[in-house]
């Protein structure tokens, strides 16, 4: 049973390591990369979606890190910008959401002023997840 547990240890540790996630093995992950602007949804363990995003432009900043995600709005609208809509927002660092856009063709690059966007229909998907997972167990992980 100790050999089992040690496996399964190291295991969670290779797979959650690369984005800092190693002591918490959340149900949902969403990791984020910066450098190739793209989003990877892993769900109890599969890898179950790969999605292009867009991350803060240049001047702006999306910061890096992991965290739990903190609250959900379904039809939000941004209170520092312009009342932009922000469709299917998971809120995990303050004001720093994933949530869906409208600029679809902006997705691949940098064009937010910090938060993560997606598509809206992949937002719609990874908010149904978190919403059924739980807050405590989605997980937000931002690197280069």
């Amino acid at each position: 049973m100790k050999n089992l547990s040690l496996v399964l240890a190291i295991l969670a540790g290779v797979v959650f390591a690369p984005f800092g996630g190693g002591a918490f093995a959340a149900t949902l992950t969403a990791n984020v990369s910066l450098s190739t602007q793209t989003m990877t949804v892993i769900h109890r363990g599969r890898v179950i979606a790969h999605w292009p995003v867009s991350t803060a432009r240049r001047g702006k900043i999306t910061p890096t890190g992991s965290w739990s995600a903190k609250w959900l709005s379904r039809n939000h609208r941004s209170s520092r910008y312009n009342n932009a809509p922000m469709p299917y927002s998971i809120f995990y660092n303050g004001n720093y959401a994933v949530h869906g856009t409208y600029e679809t063709k902006r997705l691949g690059r940098p064009a937010s002023s910090g938060c993560v966007r997606l598509a809206p229909a992949n937002a719609a998907k990874l908010f149904a997840l978190a919403q059924a997972e739980g807050l405590k167990n989605t997980r937000i992980n931002v690197r280069y």
